[in-house]
């Protein structure tokens, strides 16, 4: 659906199958939007920096001071009680979007089918124009199916292969199922959104597993992108090879 947003607007958004790039990919925050004071409006703070440590957590004060212990009162020494080690969860890094006709190797990633909308087509690797033209993409760097993170795909809606022409039918519940070499991983629709051209957060990844599908609207124009977001439902893992 939205053929990738930058490539949204770099692309002039394959899904939308444009070989011309409509309007240009401005920068955009992702940090969030940051109200400007004027000079004037800041008031300096004179306040002495607190240098206390006792209550930060990260620190703690040495002590120099020994003192005298009678060893009739020492109580044994105890194990403090183990940690549970703390799991930490590396995201998927999107790549930036790539040249609309920059050349791209052909990778058949799986199978992409939406039963609501008839679709049931091989899900290839990558975002420019040159794949999107053979099928839909997945934005190198995003999850992959059944992956932590969003898995993001591109398609077009009016001209080649068409296979995201009719994603505005589809509605919350809808099954958007991905087969890979690890599985049959089944997504369903949680909503529809429409947005710019250099909407890019739409690719950002998440620490649930969720999926994004996008494309060109309305059909036959690059002016928006419709986004389709999705959930991890279920999921089936491949067989182990022997």
């Amino acid at each position: 659906m939205l053929a990738t947003l930058s490539i949204l607007s770099a692309l002039g958004l394959a899904s939308c199958g444009s070989d011309t790039a409509m309007g240009s990919a401005g920068a955009i925050e992702r940090a969030g939007f940051v109200t400007p004071t004027t000079a004037g409006d800041a008031t300096p703070d004179t306040t002495a920096p607190d240098t206390t440590a006792v209550d930060d957590p990260t620190l703690v004060a040495p002590s120099t001071t020994e003192l005298a212990v009678d060893p009739s009162t020492t109580e044994p020494a105890t194990t403090p009680p183990s940690l549970a080690p703390t799991t930490v969860v590396t995201l998927p890094t999107p790549v930036p979007p790539p040249p609309p006709r920059a050349d791209e190797p052909f990778v058949e990633l799986g199978r992409l089918e939406i039963p609501r909308i008839g679709v049931d087509t091989t899900l290839l690797q990558g975002i420019t124009l040159t794949t999107l033209d053979q099928g839909p993409g997945h934005w190198p760097g995003t999850a992959l199916p059944g992956q932590i993170g969003n898995v993001v795909v591109a398609g077009h809606r009016t001209s080649h292969n068409k296979v995201f022409r009719h994603v505005d039918r589809l509605l919350p519940g809808d099954e958007v199922v991905f087969t890979t070499g690890d599985g049959r991983f089944v997504y369903t629709v949680r909503e529809t959104t429409i947005v710019t051209p250099d909407a890019m957060y739409i690719i950002d990844q998440t620490y649930a597993p969720t999926a994004t599908l996008f494309a060109c609207h309305p059909p036959g124009s690059t002016r928006e992108r419709i986004v389709v977001h999705l959930d991890l439902a279920s999921s089936e893992p491949a067989p182990a090879s022997a």
